[in-house]
């Protein structure tokens, strides 16, 4: 529920675009953006005109082509998107944020909880090895996924062919790895 506090805090009238950064979120992110190289041709646009172009269209979900004209070049704000990418400058900025917020709520900055998940997958006879789940009634393959930060940081595929006890050796496992 919107409080008078709440509503001038996150009132974004005075932007050029509601996807814009306020001075606030451009230093809490610019403090993750590569410095300018000393060497070579120096940099001529603002870093914050080019994360604001790709806040744009993530909020927009318009195409690259269609970016405004307010913005730098299209070409030149896909570079950044995918050195940024290559250089998993998103998923720092991703983990600070959440860090962040589970500080703000008082829980553990790292999470300690895993989930298992399995999926069912339809194969062809030269697919390989392949069952039958009978829950869902289908022929191929079923995985099983083991998902947590903890965890090793990553999704893991458990097995192919494992039973509950034997995922829950591979966790506890993966739990004794991962906290040495």
């Amino acid at each position: 529920m919107w409080t008078e506090t709440t509503r001038a805090q996150y009132r974004r009238d005075h932007l050029r675009y509601a996807s814009d950064t306020t001075e606030a979120e451009w230093l809490l992110l610019s403090f993750f953006l590569p410095a300018p190289h000393h060497l070579g041709r120096p940099r001529e646009v603002d870093l914050r005109d080019v994360m604001n172009a790709i806040l744009y269209i993530l909020t927009t979900g318009c195409q690259w082509r269609t970016l405004p004209k307010d913005f730098p070049p299209r070409s030149t704000v896909q570079y950044y998107f995918y050195d940024w990418r290559d250089r998993r400058i998103w998923r720092r900025i991703n983990l600070a944020l959440v860090r962040r917020v589970r500080a703000a709520l008082g829980r553990n900055v790292i999470p300690s909880a895993g989930v298992i998940d399995s999926q069912s997958v339809k194969t062809t006879e030269s697919g390989g090895p392949r069952g039958f789940d009978a829950a869902k009634r289908i022929k191929g393959r079923k995985r099983r996924f083991l998902l947590g930060r903890r965890l090793c940081k990553r999704i893991r595929l458990v097995s192919s062919q494992t039973s509950s006890p034997e995922i829950l050796t591979v966790i506890r496992s993966v739990a004794i790895f991962c906290a040495g």
